[in-house]
């Protein structure tokens, strides 16, 4: 066992050198300009390879240079979800073939039944920023459509949504769903409501939300899956990951963009029972645990790619210094393997799912904390995750998701928020201010940009 510590140690200590030379380095404007140029270049060998073998459908498969849908027809995923990127890398003539292409070939339309969850981040998010940074008013008629045919999940005796719908009969089903599913969803709904004036998308929206909210154990915590219909919980498991992670995220934003108080004290109160239950320190890091709703039981010290958001969540809602430790042992996670794992144990520093399917959460995180401290080892720790998914998920045509961080094998994905969202924070941390004001927009999960002034008519 003192073996194993020591040869634990002097692993997680060669990992924390491995960028050292870089961390006292200061950026000029001008390495910023190259690091942002390099990332536009990068994202466009991706959209290209979308566009050679994919295009019309909903994502590329890049080893067999061929494409996925979804469900039965494709619902055109990567275009929608890519549109806002490519408006603010200022590829003019890339978002006007996505544009066309979505204008002229997307329909909601279909006898199919699709995740709820999904669909709105990805679609009706996209749709809205689309709407917002490009003024068509196409993109608004399909996101008003959409969440038409996406209102009946609410339907529920709790009114938690169902996690599945079919967009033409209205057909749902899913009882037992988990907090992302039934949080996530006060931004979308609340901006379409915001623009047109129609309060029923964010009153449902923020119905769910409440009565989940409602449902906390005594210690404040909530668990991972939950039956919508008795409102009762199924697991008590309580963690910020998967399943969980984006509830809290959507708590703080919708205060943030809508200015809606119930949503600011049900953050703090949430993010206080966090804090107090989930945060612990190993080895001089923090983390945040795996616990029991009910008694804060630890059950397992993991954390992950998914749980990397955290710190910018953190400091968007006013806890930078408790947002840099986190993001510290994110850094950390990361370099352990080449490239941070979908999921480890920090106590063992043994990987528990090996997989990395191109995930922005740990940039993401950095590109708030630059934005927020202005110091540039949030840049240096950037370019390290630029260098290694170029390094280790880069194809001939395309990039790919990594079986294994430990044996580097490729997998044939490149799923759309690649482009909606690592590309995005990986551009946005080196592009100069004017490329976004990050003071004026919101974020939803899958990074579409949400103008906080945007009002009907604008």
């Amino acid at each position: 066992m003192k073996n194993k510590k020591i040869v634990l140690f002097l692993l997680v200590a060669f990992a924390a050198l491995i960028p050292l030379k870089n961390v006292y380095a200061q950026y000029s404007e001008k390495q910023k300009e190259i690091l942002a140029e390099r990332v536009k270049s990068e994202f466009l060998d991706a959209w290209n390879a979308y566009k050679k073998y994919a295009w019309g459908h909903d994502a590329l498969k890049p080893l067999s240079k061929t494409y996925h849908d979804w469900y039965t027809e494709s619902l055109l995923m990567t275009p929608v979800d890519a549109f806002d990127t490519m408006i603010l890398m200022g590829l003019k003539d890339e978002a006007a073939d996505a544009k066309k292409l979505i204008l002229e070939k997307l329909s909601f339309d279909k006898d199919m039944r699709v995740q709820n969850f999904e669909i709105v981040i990805r679609l009706l998010g996209g749709l809205l920023s689309a709407y917002q940074w490009d003024g068509d008013p196409g993109f608004l008629a399909l996101a008003n459509d959409l969440a038409d045919r996406l209102l009946p999940v609410f339907n529920s005796p709790t009114g938690m949504p169902y996690r599945y719908v079919n967009l033409k009969t209205g057909a749902v089903d899913g009882n037992v769903s988990n907090p992302a599913e039934i949080g996530t969803l006060l931004i979308e709904f609340g901006m379409l409501s915001k623009i047109t004036g129609k309060p029923v998308y964010y009153d449902k929206a923020k119905k769910a939300a409440v009565e989940l909210f409602n449902r906390r154990s005594s210690i404040g915590l909530v668990g991972s899956s939950i039956n919508i219909e008795t409102g009762e919980w199924e697991s008590s498991k309580s963690h910020i990951s998967g399943g969980i992670d984006s509830y809290y995220e959507y708590l703080l934003k919708s205060y943030l963009l809508f200015g809606d108080e119930d949503m600011k004290k049900m953050y703090y109160s949430s993010i206080e029972a966090v804090n107090k239950y989930l945060w612990e320190v190993v080895d001089g890091r923090g983390w945040y645990c795996v616990a029991d709703m009910n008694t804060g039981e630890k059950l397992a010290h993991t954390y992950g790619a998914l749980d990397a958001f955290m710190p910018a969540m953190l400091s968007l809602g006013g806890d930078v210094e408790r947002a840099r430790e986190l993001q510290r042992s994110g850094f950390l996670m990361w370099n352990l393997f080449g490239i941070e794992p979908e999921r480890f144990d920090y106590t063992t520093y043994a990987p528990v799912y090996e997989g990395y399917p191109l995930r922005p959460e740990n940039i993401e995180s950095a590109y708030y904390l630059y934005k927020y401290t202005r110091d540039d080892k949030y840049l240096m720790m950037v370019e390290t995750y630029l260098e290694t998914i170029i390094k280790h998920c880069k194809c001939d045509e395309g990039f790919a998701h990594l079986a294994s961080v430990v044996t580097m094998e490729k997998s044939d994905d490149m799923e759309s928020f690649f482009l909606a969202e690592t590309f995005k924070y990986l551009y946005l941390t080196f592009a100069k201010d004017s490329a976004l004001d990050f003071s004026s927009v919101i974020f939803n999960t899958e990074a579409h940009p949400f103008k906080k002034s945007f009002a009907k008519g604008k």
